[in-house]
């Protein structure tokens, strides 16, 4: 018989049960423990992670905001523009004076804008952007050498900062009226037989209007034409064509106009006119009491003021022939000139009191073929110019042949006959109507021309260099 003791057992039982829910709670208390450091880690990671991505947030606000100071800046720059006269070393502080007097930048109770210049550096204070989000940006320049200004652009967000630089480059202003047949300020008319055409290519005829002050830019009446096109600087501008006959780039009518004329363009630069550039080459003073009625040569002459003489005969110029203001100057006969004609007149005086009347042929040479005597020496390679007048309305009336430069005037007229070659542009400074009539046919032929006219100083710009841009660090 056996004894069956299950007391033992069931107590055996109980202990390893017991045991086993020891060892459960002990791991449920480890998970408990792994998962809440887990828990506080992701809890401390996604709070650092929001903290680099506010941080980042910020640090591309304040790039944005350097790179919006890097665009008000080019804007400011690009308005920059000074003669060609002005010494290198005074380029700097022209800069200078633009952005403290010209520049019309936003003062505000926060924000004031106030440059400084101080050991070769131009500082801007602190430009809002956004005063709410307080965007906001500083800016320095300074000369990296003698042709290259770097400038420093910091943008502000709260408190991050970032800063951005780029070069900018002193050069010469690329869009000139010398790239024209014709370059004029003020409207253009052509009544009768007038034909601009190009001695190679129809594109050297190509005219240029400025014309802000007269929505009438263009006035082609008659058989008159225009072989290149035309670019008008007037955005509201109008071109009149009258009569079946009057064309522009080959094409009558409507169509003249819509596949030939420009509206809008960008203004054209107007290079000064320096006449002090001759002086040294004028020697001889022309006497009041000459007796302008005969035959004469004159070299290198100058014409006082007020003298408003009158060549009624043949008349040969040799070298410079300048004229001092106020002065009406008239050649009534055949001229034959191997030199260049100047005034001392002001460019911006449109009154047309100064004048100068060729009303007879004209027979031009280039300076380039001036004899190798000492009062020309040097003046040979002057060339490009055949009249700088500044301040003086010129007239032209007779038959010219070919003309060895530019005539660049006050007001410009050719009428008559007047009609020939053209190895340059004509340019007309004036605001005031400028008049071609009669059958005065002009061939510009401006192959291989590709400097500034002698005596014409272009306007210096500065010209960004995108390559240069950099961020700081």
């Amino acid at each position: 018989m056996k004894t069956i003791v299950k007391g033992s057992r069931m107590s055996e039982y109980n202990s390893k049960k017991q045991k086993q829910d020891g060892v459960v709670l002990v791991l449920v208390m480890i998970f408990l423990a792994v998962f809440s450091c887990l828990a506080v880690s992701m809890a401390t990671i996604s709070e650092i992670n929001l903290q680099v991505a506010n941080n980042n947030c910020k640090a591309d606000y304040a790039r944005y905001s350097a790179e919006s100071g890097i665009e008000v800046l080019r804007y400011w720059l690009s308005q920059i523009k000074f003669s060609g006269t002005t010494d290198p070393n005074d380029y700097f502080n022209t800069v200078y004076t633009y952005l403290s007097t010209d520049c019309n930048l936003p003062v505000t109770p926060v924000l004031t804008y106030d440059p400084a210049l101080s050991y070769g550096t131009i500082s801007l204070s602190l430009i809002g952007l956004d005063s709410e989000n307080q965007q906001q940006f500083t800016a320095s320049l300074s000369m990296v050498d003698s042709n290259t200004i770097s400038l420093s652009v910091t943008g502000q967000y709260q408190s991050i900062s970032r800063t951005v630089q780029t070069d900018y480059d002193f050069g010469i202003q690329a869009n000139s009226v010398f790239n024209y047949g014709v370059a004029s300020r003020g409207p253009l008319a052509l009544s009768g037989n007038i034909d601009l055409s190009g001695f190679n290519v129809a594109v050297e005829s190509d005219v240029y209007i400025e014309s802000m002050d007269d929505i009438l830019s263009l006035e082609i009446t008659g058989n008159s034409s225009i072989a290149g096109n035309v670019e008008i600087a007037n955005p509201i501008g109008t071109v009149d064509l009258q009569g079946g006959q009057a064309s522009i780039g080959g094409e009558t009518g409507q169509d003249a106009i819509d596949n030939h004329v420009e509206f809008g363009v960008d203004q054209a630069e107007f290079p000064e006119p320096v006449p002090s550039y001759f002086e040294p080459w004028v020697t001889n003073v022309m006497d009041a009491n000459v007796d302008t009625s005969s035959d004469a040569t004159y070299e290198n002459i100058r014409i006082p003021a007020g003298l408003n003489p009158t060549f009624n005969s043949s008349v040969t110029l040799l070298g410079v022939i300048y004229i001092e203001t106020p002065n009406v100057v008239t050649f009534g006969g055949s001229v034959d000139i191997t030199g260049i004609i100047v005034s001392d007149g002001d460019w911006t005086d449109n009154s047309g009191t100064n004048q100068l009347v060729l009303s007879g042929n004209v027979t031009s040479n280039s300076v380039s073929t001036l004899p190798s005597d000492p009062q020309f020496d040097g003046l040979q390679d002057e060339t490009g110019t055949f009249i700088m007048a500044p301040g003086f309305k010129v007239s032209l009336g007779g038959n010219f042949g070919t003309v060895s430069g530019t005539i660049a005037a006050n007001g410009v007229d050719f009428y008559g006959n007047a009609g020939g070659t053209m190895d340059g542009s004509v340019v007309n400074y004036s605001g005031e109507p400028m008049t071609l009539s009669g059958n005065s046919d002009l061939v510009f032929n401006r192959s291989g021309i590709d400097e500034t006219p002698a005596g014409f100083v272009p306007q210096i710009v500065l010209i960004y260099d995108p390559a240069s841009y950099s961020e700081a660090l």
